[in-house]
């Protein structure tokens, strides 16, 4: 069962390899840092706005070269009315405004106007689904570069056929990764950025090993995403959404880490909670990294959940 497992999700990624010669390196004096916000899910209320200017001067505390959010920047855009949804969008971008760094966002489902109305939002209006989203933040997927480490940003939302949303990478965005990556050496490490996970197991542990969650908790079409990456540097995917702090290293080869969330629990997380509200902070030296959580001090006043 591993086996097939293994071979049914991730042979795409076992073709490539790096002998020392090959690998793209840099001196061990250089690198650099940055931190992944995910789930932010701010608004005026719950302390939202005092919590997250708490996690932003205390990254600009740390200096690291950038900033990537990981989706879920408001809450929310899928069910509220577009003077609403407007309104939390336009107090992200005045907040993001604080970091003293650059900021690359990443769009998660909160941020997709109108999926979940009611009333319906009318499917040509220009701000809806990711058309808010690209008209106030920005494009919902990109790639950058920094010092020989390649950085690609994916939108895995996507309006489902029976309402709502669901996980999955469209085939516009596919045609976009596969030209990417033509233009990208084998050879450079590559880190890839989506809300919605790509690789999980917490909803098996959270209910069973045979467990098999909805549409909109992983991103379906996994196997066709991955794909493209098989002859590639993938290093690190950075994931969201599930408010969780999980590392799945496969084969020391590609590691999938789903980095918590700024608002913990919904800004409701217990004081004495294991996981509290934070970030990532990443440090990258020549082809590796490290990792560690940041709890940035936020506190409810909440001793148990709710």
């Amino acid at each position: 069962m591993i086996n097939k497992l293994i071979a049914g999700i991730f042979l795409p990624l076992f073709f490539f390899s790096c002998s020392p010669s090959e690998k793209q390196t840099t001196s061990a004096e250089e690198g650099f840092t940055f931190v992944f916000l995910t789930d932010i899910h701010l608004k005026p209320e719950m302390g939202a706005v005092e919590g997250f200017q708490m996690a932003i001067d205390t990254v600009n505390a740390m200096h690291p070269d950038f900033v990537i959010t990981g989706g879920d920047l408001i809450d929310d855009a899928l069910r509220a009315s577009h003077g609403r949804a407007d309104s939390l969008y336009q107090l992200y971008h005045e907040m993001s405004g604080g970091f003293h760094m650059p900021v690359h966002n990443a769009m998660g489902n909160h941020e997709h106007y109108g999926y979940s109305a009611d009333p319906p939002v009318d499917p040509s209006d220009p701000d809806y689904g990711e058309g808010m989203f690209e008209r106030l933040i920005g494009e919902r997927y990109y790639a950058f570069d920094h010092q020989g480490w390649h950085f690609m940003v994916l939108d895995g939302t996507a309006r489902s056929d029976q309402g709502g949303y669901e996980g999955r990478v469209e085939e516009e965005q596919m045609d976009w990764i596969r030209r990417d990556l033509e233009k990208v050496d084998p050879a450079t490490p590559i880190v890839l950025v989506t809300h919605i996970p790509l690789v999980s197991v917490m909803p098996q542990i959270q209910h069973g090993p045979l467990y098999a969650d909805n549409q909109g908790t992983l991103i379906m079409n996994q196997q066709e995403v991955l794909a493209p990456f098989r002859n590639m540097n993938l290093k690190l995917v950075l994931q969201g959404h599930l408010h969780a702090l999980e590392e799945i290293n496969l084969m020391d080869r590609v590691r999938f880490i789903t980095g918590g969330a700024v608002c913990g629990y919904w800004w409701r997380t217990p004081d004495n909670s294991d996981l509290q509200e934070g970030f990532l902070q990443v440090k990258v030296v020549g082809d590796d990294f490290t990792w560690k959580y940041i709890d940035y001090g936020w506190n409810t006043g909440i001793s148990s959940r709710p």
